[in-house]
């Protein structure tokens, strides 16, 4: 396969933003008076949506959950989003795509400012057409809404010639929603049963895979892309 138009997700994806996202969310559980579990415990938090998350694992309502994500927001707009790093091989994946040609965005359930500081941060954000996140007021948080809105960015008039690439079952979900194949990684905070329980298309389990995926020309034994999830040499 190849796409002229390929969107990222940020977290587990193109960053390592675990230790940041985990010990922000630590500092909003302890502003409740919540006993702070362990970190493995908190690495659901990484790639989807802040308030639900909170909802879901903390049982919190909307209105706590909105006050949970702003005192997250406290601590990771200051130090969490720079306790983060690039996978190894990822500015190299992004060099390559450009020169063949392809058209590069972020779609990601972090806030658009927050993403585009990251980018930057980490000197990738020219890579990127677009950069499209959720906003600050809890709108267009959904996966779906992202993809959707990144796709209208890029005048995408064919979903066929694009693909969704990330690392959790909301990214798999939010590409099929728009009618995109995509890719799970496992590289980063999913696991191959959330991916194909999702029934993602392909699953790269390396930086390299993905590379074999979205440059199969380049590739020595092009990977093979599976519509039943999955990938096969």
């Amino acid at each position: 396969m190849a796409w002229k138009y390929i969107l990222f997700d940020l977290d587990g994806t193109l960053t390592d933003s675990g230790p940041g996202i985990i010990r922000s969310v630590s500092c909003a559980l302890e502003a409740f008076g919540i006993e702070v579990p362990t970190e493995q415990s908190l690495r659901a938090f990484i790639g989807p949506p802040l308030y639900a998350s909170f909802m879901r694992y903390y049982g919190f309502d909307e209105a706590k959950a909105a006050l949970a994500v702003e005192k997250y927001r406290e601590y990771f707009a200051v130090k969490g989003m720079y306790e983060n790093s690039l996978y190894e091989g990822i500015a190299e994946l992004l060099q390559e795509l450009r020169e063949d040609g392809s058209t590069l965005a972020v779609a990601t359930s972090k806030p658009t400012v927050f993403a585009e500081q990251i980018a930057r941060h980490f000197g990738i954000d020219g890579y990127f057409d677009v950069i499209v996140g959720s906003e600050l007021d809890g709108s267009r948080i959904e996966k779906s809404e992202v993809v959707a809105h990144t796709l209208m960015r890029l005048d995408v008039q064919n979903p066929a010639d694009a693909v969704m690439v990330g690392d959790r079952e909301h990214d798999i979900l939010g590409a099929r929603a728009n009618d995109l194949e995509s890719i799970g990684v496992l590289y980063g905070y999913g696991s191959r049963e959330e991916l194909t329980a999702a029934k993602a298309p392909a699953i790269a389990a390396t930086v390299q895979e993905l590379k074999d995926l979205l440059l199969p020309g380049y590739a020595a034994e092009p990977a093979e892309y599976k519509r039943d999830g999955g990938m096969k040499k």
